[in-house]
């Protein structure tokens, strides 16, 4: 069999996005040596991510080329038997597509999306759902806000979740503590946050609550370091920092690697998540398997997510989230439970479970193609195996 998949988020910082597909592709190697996978990637440090025997093809970076025109060429050349993309699918493709769709906050929250790109995410998604041949998304909250926003089959829409990577692991504390005071330059305690930075992950009330904990309990020496991307709105974001009172023991990283993350987990005292809505949520399974006591909103797949293991508060009431992260900070029985707790959420995900799960589907799609082809496909299926 030979499989394609959309990885042009390789190697741009897409986050999320980047995750899930670097995650696959690393599973599928080690989990399927007998199929032929093809990566499309845009850039060129994107290679190192890329399995050795996986081939790999170049499309543009650029959405309306890749969608356009640039996809829908290399699958006709190519004949793979389906094509996994994430959100949206190229506009003409003869093959099967299978289509993540992580969550549907463009149509729940088009607030935290510019005019442009939420009319866009409204129509090339639709149409991707509608045409695709399973829907993959990573959590039963994502699956049913999917099922309210569009006309599909439920047996076509699977919950497949995210895991976190194995990389993500307990380390030295003292360690981390060093590498992260080499890079940020301060000796304190800190609370730790990762989020692109945006309006939808709530860096400003978290800050908010931040400046109320240190005047409720100025005795504590902590600071507070937020990770992620800047975008539009990081203006707003140090802003906030600065109006706070404590802009001095704020502190931004920006976009930081997968090393660096590591270390700035396990050197934390506590990992907090205060975004107002996640399809899944994997920072908290992250800081959870580094070993860290996790607090993180009541809202959208999060609770899902943390399932018992993480302090869960109200992010759009930043009194709750203080309070959370006080309780964490000031109990240490409570901090050791959670963290203990968190250990064991963390390990009951696996890449290798989800990669297992998603090329289940792979094989369900081109068994029903096989059993039951249109008359194109007779064609296409006929061209592929001559040149195979």
């Amino acid at each position: 069999m030979r499989f394609a998949v959309d990885a042009h988020a390789i190697g741009r910082h897409l986050t999320g996005n980047e995750v899930y597909v670097r995650s696959l592709l690393r599973s599928f190697a080690e989990l399927d040596r007998h199929s032929e996978f093809l990566a499309y990637i845009s850039e060129k440090a994107a290679e190192q991510f890329i399995p050795e025997r996986f081939g790999v093809r170049y499309v543009s970076s650029n959405p309306y080329s890749r969608l356009g025109w640039g996809l829908s060429r290399l699958t006709r050349a190519d004949q793979p038997d389906l094509i996994h993309v994430q959100y949206t699918a190229p506009l003409l493709t003869r093959v099967p597509v299978v289509v993540t769709v992580h969550d549907v906050s463009f149509l729940e929250h088009p607030e935290y999306f510019t005019t442009v790109r939420r009319s866009q995410l409204r129509f090339t998604v639709a149409r991707t759902v509608q045409h695709a041949a399973r829907i993959l998304t990573v959590s039963e909250f994502s699956r049913d806000a999917i099922l309210r926003a569009y006309d599909v089959s439920p047996d076509k829409v699977r919950v497949i979740p995210n895991a976190a990577n194995p990389e993500f692991r307990v380390i030295g504390r003292d360690k981390a503590q060093f590498a992260v005071r080499e890079r940020l330059g301060f000796t304190a305690p800190f609370i730790f946050s990762v989020g692109d930075l945006q309006p939808r992950k709530n860096q400003i009330g978290l800050i908010e609550a931040f400046a109320a904990l240190l005047r409720a309990h100025p005795h504590l020496p902590h600071h507070l370091v937020l990770t992620g991307k800047e975008t539009w709105f990081t203006p707003r974001v140090h802003a906030a920092a600065r109006t706070s009172g404590f802009t001095d023991r704020i502190h931004f990283t920006g976009f930081v690697s997968d090393a660096e993350l590591l270390d700035l987990y396990n050197a934390c005292d506590c990992f907090v998540f205060p975004s107002f809505y996640e399809g899944f949520g994997l920072p908290i399974l992250e800081a959870m398997a580094c070993g860290r006591a996790v607090a993180c909103s009541n809202t959208s797949a999060m609770p899902e997510v943390a399932d018992g293991a993480g302090l869960l508060f109200n992010p759009r009431d930043p009194a709750e989230i203080t309070r959370a992260i006080a309780d964490i900070l000031l109990n240490p029985e409570l901090r050791a439970r959670m963290e203990r707790l968190g250990l064991q959420r963390a390990a009951a995900f696996s890449w290798q479970k989800s990669a297992r799960a998603t090329l289940d589907v792979y094989a369900e799609i081109v068994g029903e193609r096989q059993r039951n082809p249109s008359p194109a496909e007779h064609v296409v299926m006929a061209e592929s195996l001559r040149k195979r």
